[in-house]
Parts: structure tokens; C-alpha cells; sequence
């Protein structure tokens, strides 16, 4: 089955990648989840737009990346959540989570696709993420967890 990435998607492509990806994995996840669109002539106009949707969120260059790195390594990032008494979080905290305080510290905007979260944000304290700016630039992020 051939198909169009709208989304990134990990192992298999970036937006506006024309892919080939077995029938039931396209059907059941990518096409539902709209990760994904059906390969058409006509839809193959529309990897333009994808890719230029793409292009103004990414980061431009390696320098660009590198400069952002360094904004985001001397940030104070604060986040407060509920928390219970002995500091454990009623949910967990999202990528989303963090880009909404990395932005509201006075940081870049950032896409909540590319911050990775090793273990879940379960407790209050400090945490450490990682943003992937660039295929070869990935900034640290430290993030600590108030509770409210």
C-alpha cells in the first residue's frame, strides 16, 4: 500500500514522505490516526503544502539548532501539577505539558513531537527531557515539578 506521511512518523518517514508500508498497517493505524493519506496523483500535490508546513516549523540549520540548544540549556523551567502528600502526580506529565512551560520560561516554541520523555513524569523534583532540534542537535531541558 502506498501512502503519503502527513505526521512523523518514528521508523518510517517525515511529512510529505511517499512511503510503502504493508496493507493492514496502513488501513488499521496510519490512515485512521490520519498519520497518513492514500497515495493518489492527485493527492501528490499535496505533499507541496506538507512539506512547506514542515519546513516553517523545523529548524532551519545546524546553527539555528545549536543557538536554540543554548537557549534551552540555560532555561529555568518551573511546571506545577497536583500532587498528593508524599509527591507523587495524580496523572503524569505530557510532552505537551512541557512544551506549554518551556514556552510560558521564555523559551522557543517547540514541538511537542520532538521532546522525549525517557521514563513517565510521575513525581514532583527535577527531571531531565530531551528535545530533538535536529537530526544531529539534541538539547537537555530540566524541568522541575512543583506540586500545587
Amino acid at each position: 500500500m502506498k501512502l503519503i506521511l502527513t505526521t512523523e512518523v518514528s521508523g518510517l518517514g517525515a511529512p510529505g514522505d511517499i512511503v510503502e508500508v504493508k496493507n493492514g498497517y496502513g488501513r488499521n493505524y496510519l490512515i485512521p490516526r490520519q498519520y497518513a493519506i492514500l497515495w493518489t496523483r492527485g493527492a501528490e500535490t499535496q505533499i507541496s503544502s506538507i512539506k512547506k508546513a514542515r519546513d516553517a516549523r523545523e529548524i532551519r540549520d545546524l546553527g539555528t539548532a545549536k543557538e536554540v540548544a543554548g537557549q534551552l540549556g540555560a532555561l529555568k523551567v518551573k511546571l506545577k501539577t497536583k500532587a498528593g502528600a508524599s509527591g507523587r502526580l495524580f496523572g503524569s506529565i505530557t510532552t505537551g505539558d512541557i512544551a506549554d512551560a518551556v514556552k510560558a520560561a521564555g523559551g522557543p516554541t517547540l514541538d511537542r513531537r520532538r521532546i522525549v520523555i525517557d521514563n513517565a513524569i510521575k513525581t514532583t523534583g527535577t527531571h531531565r527531557v530531551s528535545v530533538k532540534l535536529h537530526p544531529e542537535v539534541a538539547a537537555a531541558v530540566d524541568i522541575e515539578v512543583l506540586a500545587s
